[in-house]
């Protein structure tokens, strides 16, 4: 229980930190977050109770503060509807991996959830910004090309998923570390990475 705690403040603080200091810059580490690992990999090895719980306080917490302190918007968008739905749906994954979570399984898991969190929430930029045709082709365009003067949305996915595989990847060792510093027994997370 300490530690989904410390993890939440760390995830957090760092979705804060990160969203402040690099919110412009899009050739830094824009859109490279834990949350996403987080809620995979909780559901996976937390206790029930903060499965799910845990990643969804940690992007509302941080959604609020961003969006009242540095974006200057309502508490609650319409944009962040799709992010908690793909959030869920990533730790319904985790779920079904819980009790045989091994490294493949889990960054292959995370593949698949980097790709929901982006069909998603493209599609919800889609619904929300005038910017974007209510048609197929506008679908599209938020799928690939994105809003003019941005990067491309594939660039966003591309940060998205190369987060998820490295904190999912770091969530894995420090889960295999734990269990082999306290005693335990090598949990299969821990022989599935030794392979």
């Amino acid at each position: 229980m300490p530690a989904a705690i410390v993890l939440l403040f760390v995830v957090i603080f760092y979705r804060i930190f990160f969203g402040i200091v690099d919110s412009a810059n899009f050739g830094g580490i824009h859109n490279f977050s834990p949350i996403a690992a987080v809620a995979l990999c909780g559901a996976a090895y937390l206790p029930k109770r903060l499965a799910v719980v845990l990643p969804l306080v940690a992007l509302f917490v941080s959604d609020a503060v961003l969006n009242l302190v540095h974006y200057h918007l309502p508490l609650l968008t319409f944009e962040m509807a799709p992010r908690y739905e793909a959030l869920a749906m990533i730790s319904l994954i985790g779920l079904a991996l819980r009790g045989h979570a091994r490294l493949w399984p889990l960054l292959g898991a995370s593949l698949v959830g980097s790709l929901i969190f982006f069909v998603l929430t493209n599609t919800g930029s889609w619904i929300a910004a005038p910017q974007y045709a209510k048609t197929f082709a506008g679908w599209a365009q938020a799928l690939t090309t994105g809003i003019p003067g941005f990067p491309p949305t594939w660039w966003f996915y591309r940060q998205t998923l190369a987060g998820d595989l490295f904190f999912t990847g770091i969530f894995v060792l420090v889960m295999a570390w734990s269990r082999k510093s306290t005693g335990g027994s090598m949990p299969a997370v821990s022989r599935g990475f030794a392979r």
